[in-house]
C-alpha cells in the first residue's frame, strides 16, 4: 500500500508532494451508501416533492415520473460507475471531467459543483429550521425562532465533520434507516390492505406515458413533475468523493453508486405509488393543490392504519431526515473545497483548506470554511427578513440544482471522451457502458436543466420575485467562466501548475490492504 500521489506527469509531482491525505480505509460499502442516500433525503423528497408533482405536474402519474428518472439516472450511473473503477479522487466530478473534457472545463465544473454543495447545506438548514419550528409548535406549543435551530444544525455539522468520516456515516445511517422504515410502514400498510378506494390504480400511476401528461388542472405541467422527480435524487453521485476514504474504492464506489441510484429509484416509485393509491388518484390531486393538505397524501394512509402517534413520529423524522441530508451535504462541500485546495495551485491553500486532521484524517479546515460560508448565507437571509422554507430552502436548492445538473451532464460526456476519444483503458471501453448509456444519460440531464429553466418560476413559488432568483442563472454562468479563466491563466502563465488540475488521484493499480 502506498500513500503517494500519482499525478500523470513528472511536472505535477512537485505540487502534489505536500498533499495531506484523508483517512484511508475508514468506510465500507454500507457507509458510502448511507452518506450518498442521505443527501437525497428520502422522507423530505417524498413528502416535499411528490405533492408538488401531483398537484401541479403530472398528477397521479407522479410515480411514473420517478420511473423515467430512475432510467435516465441509471444510464448516467453506468458510465459514472465505470469511470470510478479507474479514477479515485475526492474531487469526483472535478477529477472525472478534467480527465475527460480537459483541465479548463474541469476547473470550471469544479468551481460550479463546489458552489452547488456549499449552498445545498444552507438550503437544507432552512427546511430543517422550518420542520423544527413546526414540531415544537405542534407538540409543545412553543414558538422557536428559526435562526436558533439553523445555528444549532450548522454547529453540529461542523463538529461531526471534524472527526473520522466513519462517525458521520454511523449518525447518518441511524437517521436514514428510521426515515426509510417510516416511509415503508406507510407504503406497506396500503399494500397489505389492497390499495385505496380505487385499488392499486396501476394505470393511473405507473404508466410511463403518463409521466409526460399534465394533471387535469389549470396551469399543470408534466415537465414540472418530471423536474421534481429528478430533484429528489440530487446528491447520489457523492459516492465517488468518498473513494479515497473507502476500503476498496475500485469495487465499493461503482457498487455503491448503482445501488444508490436503482435502490432509491425503486423505493421512490413504490412509496409514491402506494401513497397515491392509498389516498385515491383523484383525491390526491385535490389534496396536493393546497399547501395545508398536501402532506395528507402520505399522512392520511399512515394515520388511518397506525393512528395519530405515527404522524408525530413522521414529523420528528422530517426534522432528523433534513438534518441528515444537510450534514451529508456539509461533508460533500468540505471535500470539494479540500480537493480544490490540495492540488498545489496555491501553496497557501494547500497548507490550509488542503490540509487534513493529523488524527482523524478529516478535511477539518475546509469544513470550518464551509461552516463560515453557510453562516454568512444564513445570516444574510435572516437580516433580509426572509423565510427559511419559502426563500432560503427554495432559492438555494434551485441554484444548486441548476449547477449540479449541468455538471452531471458534462460528467456523462466526459466518460465518453475518456474511454473513446482519449482511448484510456481500452479493455473497459464498451459500446453501451461507456458510450450509449452516458450519452443518453447526459442528454437526459440536459433535458432536466431545460425543465428547470422552463418551470423555474413555478419551482420557486413565492420566492420567484426575489433578486437572488433573478440572478441564479447568471451566478451559474459567472462561476463557470471564472473557473475556466483560472485554468487558462495557469495554462499560459504556469504550465507546471496547470498540469496539476484535477490530477491528484490514486493510481489505477493501487491495491488496499
Amino acid at each position: 500500500m502506498t500513500d503517494n500521489i500519482a499525478p500523470p506527469t513528472k511536472a505535477a509531482g512537485d505540487g502534489a508532494s505536500d498533499v495531506q491525505r484523508l483517512k484511508r480505509n475508514a468506510v465500507g460499502t454500507i457507509g458510502v451508501i448511507f452518506m450518498a442516500v442521505a443527501t437525497a433525503a428520502p422522507i423530505t423528497a417524498m413528502v416535499g416533492n411528490v405533492p408538488i408533482a401531483v398537484g401541479f405536474g403530472n398528477g397521479s402519474h407522479a410515480p411514473a415520473g420517478y420511473i423515467v428518472a430512475t432510467v435516465v439516472l441509471g444510464l448516467f450511473a453506468i458510465g459514472y460507475a465505470t469511470m470510478a473503477k479507474h479514477i479515485t479522487a475526492t474531487g469526483a466530478f472535478y477529477g472525472y471531467i478534467s480527465h475527460g473534457l480537459g483541465r479548463v472545463v474541469g476547473m470550471a465544473s469544479g468551481l460550479l459543483i463546489t458552489m452547488a454543495y456549499i449552498v445545498f447545506e444552507a438550503s437544507l438548514i432552512g427546511i430543517f429550521a422550518f420542520f423544527f419550528q413546526n414540531l415544537f409548535a405542534s407538540q409543545l406549543g412553543l414558538h422557536v425562532h428559526w435562526l436558533i435551530p439553523a445555528l444549532l444544525m450548522l454547529t453540529l455539522n461542523c463538529i461531526l465533520t471534524y472527526f473520522d468520516v466513519n462517525l458521520t456515516a454511523k449518525v447518518l445511517g441511524v437517521f436514514l434507516v428510521t426515515e426509510i422504515v417510516m416511509l415503508a410502514l406507510g407504503a406497506l400498510a396500503v399494500l397489505f390492505s389492497g390499495g385505496g378506494p380505487d385499488g392499486f390504480a396501476v394505470a393511473e400511476t405507473l404508466n410511463p406515458i403518463g409521466a409526460f401528461t399534465p394533471a387535469a388542472v389549470a396551469g399543470a405541467s408534466a415537465g414540472l413533475g418530471l423536474f421534481f422527480a429528478f430533484w429528489s435524487w440530487v446528491g447520489f453521485e457523492s459516492t465517488a468523493m468518498y473513494g479515497e476514504e473507502s476500503k476498496d474504492p475500485k469495487r465499493i464506489i461503482p457498487r455503491a453508486t448503482m445501488i444508490s441510484v436503482i435502490g432509491v429509484g425503486l423505493f421512490y416509485v413504490f412509496v409514491s405509488w402506494m401513497a397515491i393509491a392509498g389516498t385515491g388518484p383523484q383525491k390526491s390531486v385535490e389534496l396536493a393543490q393546497s399547501a395545508d393538505t398536501s402532506s395528507e397524501i402520505f399522512f392520511g394512509p399512515v394515520r388511518g392504519t397506525y393512528g395519530e402517534w405515527a404522524i408525530t413520529v413522521f414529523n420528528i423524522l422530517l426534522v432528523t431526515g433534513s438534518f441528515a441530508c444537510g450534514m451529508a451535504f456539509h461533508n460533500c462541500a468540505s471535500r470539494y473545497i479540500y480537493a480544490l485546495g490540495r492540488e498545489g495551485l496555491s501553496k497557501g491553500l494547500q497548507k490550509t483548506i488542503g490540509a487534513t486532521h493529523p488524527t482523524h484524517g478529516s478535511p477539518h479546515i475546509a469544513s470550518f470554511v464551509q461552516t463560515g460560508i453557510s453562516l454568512v448565507l444564513i445570516l444574510a437571509f435572516f437580516v433580509a427578513g426572509m423565510d427559511p422554507y419559502v426563500h432560503m430552502y427554495t432559492l438555494l436548492a434551485i441554484l444548486g440544482t441548476m449547477a449540479i445538473m449541468i455538471v452531471q451532464s458534462l460528467c456523462a460526456f466526459s466518460v465518453i471522451a475518456y474511454f473513446h476519444f482519449h482511448k484510456n483503458h481500452p479493455s473497459s471501453a464498451h459500446w453501451f457502458k461507456t458510450f450509449t448509456a452516458p450519452l443518453l444519460g447526459g442528454i437526459g440531464m440536459l433535458y432536466v436543466v431545460y425543465l428547470l429553466w422552463e418551470h423555474k418560476d413555478a419551482a420557486a413559488g413565492a420566492a420567484s420575485g426575489t433578486l437572488l432568483f433573478k440572478l441564479t442563472p447568471w451566478i451559474v454562468v459567472a462561476l463557470f467562466v471564472i473557473g475556466a479563466a483560472i485554468a487558462l491563466y495557469f495554462k499560459f502563465r504556469d504550465q507546471r501548475r496547470y498540469e496539476l488540475i484535477g490530477r491528484i488521484v490514486f493510481e489505477d493499480s493501487e491495491i488496499r490492504e
